[in-house]
């Protein structure tokens, strides 16, 4: 049986590494503070990206967070450009019944999930849409494994993720696509595109009507 805990793999460009840009690194740091188990493992190429997913599968972890350089067509590691087809051929094989979290600019795209969700047996897939500043990503993910480890330390439920995800989404003004798998070879998976709304809509549910006061009017939420 698989564990609850997140596998983080991350490769950065040379500069990146000369200015300490390691989000995956700080993202796993802050799981061991929160008491979280989670692994972390730095590649530069695509031959060790073979071998250290070959370490998640024999790890057992439920979640694998890649963090690295990423465009509407491919990834990048430090020293190699893999496009989407070759890198789903990497990655199927590990997926089964596992959760996929992609911190890669504009990676997470319909092109994407045709390379990798079909016969992976992948859960599911959640990345930015667009192109994510660093400080925006590490602040992004390091607050959706909290919020999703205090709902349930032991599962992440697809509606839960969902709705998270447009949480933070509202609050950090950053658009994220999630991927869900699909049981059908017709429709391997389906795809839901989260667009930022009002950062402060889910105060609205808190109140009942008219019982908000003056925080209605601060916030700006009608």
């Amino acid at each position: 049986m698989s564990r609850a805990d997140v596998f983080i793999i991350e490769s950065l460009s040379l500069e990146n590494e000369q200015d300490s840009l390691f989000e995956g690194q700080i993202i796993s740091e802050i799981l061991r503070r929160s008491k979280k188990k989670c692994k972390y493992y730095y590649f530069r190429t695509e031959q060790e990206l073979k071998h250290i997913l070959a370490l998640f599968s024999d790890s057992d972890y439920r979640y694998l967070h890649l963090s690295c350089h990423g465009n509407e067509a491919c990834v990048s590691t430090t020293f190699d450009e893999i496009p989407f087809a070759r890198f789903g051929d990497l990655l199927r094989p590990y997926l089964r019944q596992r959760r996929l979290f992609v911190s890669a600019c504009s990676a997470a795209n319909s092109h994407f999930a045709d390379c990798v969700m079909p016969k992976s047996g992948c859960y599911s897939i959640l990345g930015p849409q667009e192109d994510i500043r660093f400080s925006d990503a590490v602040i992004l993910w390091s607050s959706f494994y909290h919020v999703m480890f205090r709902v349930d330390s032991d599962a992440m439920k697809y509606a839960v993720i969902r709705d998270k995800a447009q949480e933070l989404a509202n609050l950090y003004r950053v658009p994220l696509t999630l991927i869900d798998h699909e049981h059908t070879p017709e429709k391997p998976y389906s795809l839901y595109k989260i667009a930022p709304g009002d950062p402060f809509s889910f105060l609205v549910g808190m109140f009942p009507s008219g019982e908000m006061g003056g925080l209605e009017d601060a916030l700006n939420v009608s």
